[in-house]
């Protein structure tokens, strides 16, 4: 099994255990995000893209960066909430103290969702740049689709039916890996149609991919690139 089979395999995997793992445990959203990882690196590697690989590992980083960011903001609102608890107890009997930590707590905490919001989205903006170029170069459209989907739905996350969107957009990214090919296709023909014809294996190596071309042609059936 080459690269893009081993992707397909792990991807849809890895991309159902991220749909399971948002409704059950995020164990296992974690297992099928590091399966994705591979097999986007699968993907990479096959169509030497390298952005392809990048962009979506920025996608990651960005995430975990905004949640740490939403996470922090959530632990300072306890220890607001431990306040209240101490005023209503009597500990505390200054009602100044009482409206600066409420202030404190609603300004950290709009704060923190503020930049959880700001860095989703270009996290979403990175996995769609990373997606157009897996559908760019293998030619399965979904992934285009799937990476449009999840930057409307991080840019509609303020909005309830935000979560929906992306949620439906986890679906799309099962389709999409399942939906990827064992092999490349050469550039402008599509497998078994009219006027396919498979390069014939003369030994021959395009500069710019490395894959086996025909020794009269002129241009790579692969990667469009024109030989010398």
């Amino acid at each position: 099994m080459g690269n893009l089979g081993n992707a397909k395999i792990l991807g849809g995997v890895g991309a159902i255990l991220m749909l399971v793992g948002g409704l059950a445990t995020q164990i296992l959203s974690i297992v099928g995000m590091i399966m994705i990882l591979v097999a986007i690196k699968y993907i990479s590697d096959e169509v030497k893209d390298s952005s392809i690989f990048s962009n979506f590992l920025l996608f990651i980083v960005i995430n975990i960066i905004a949640t740490i960011a939403l996470i922090a903001s959530v632990f300072y609102a306890v220890g607001g909430i431990s306040f209240f608890a101490a005023l209503s107890s009597g500990e505390i009997t200054d009602p100044m103290a009482f409206f600066n930590s409420l202030e404190n707590v609603l300004v950290v905490c709009i704060l923190g969702f503020i930049i959880f919001y700001v860095l989703n989205v270009i996290a979403a903006l990175y996995l769609k740049k990373s997606f157009d170029s897996i559908a760019k170069n293998t030619k399965v459209d979904m992934f285009k689709t799937t990476g449009l989907v999840f930057f409307i739905g991080a840019i509609l996350i303020i909005l309830v039916f935000g979560f929906f969107i992306m949620f439906i957009a986890e679906i799309l990214m099962i389709i999409a890996f399942f939906s990827l090919p064992e092999t490349l296709q050469p550039a402008g023909a599509t497998q078994g149609g009219a006027g396919y014809a498979p390069p014939q294996q003369t030994g021959r190596m395009c500069t710019n991919c490395g894959r086996s071309i025909p020794m009269d042609a002129q241009i790579c059936p692969y990667c469009n690139s024109k030989l010398k």
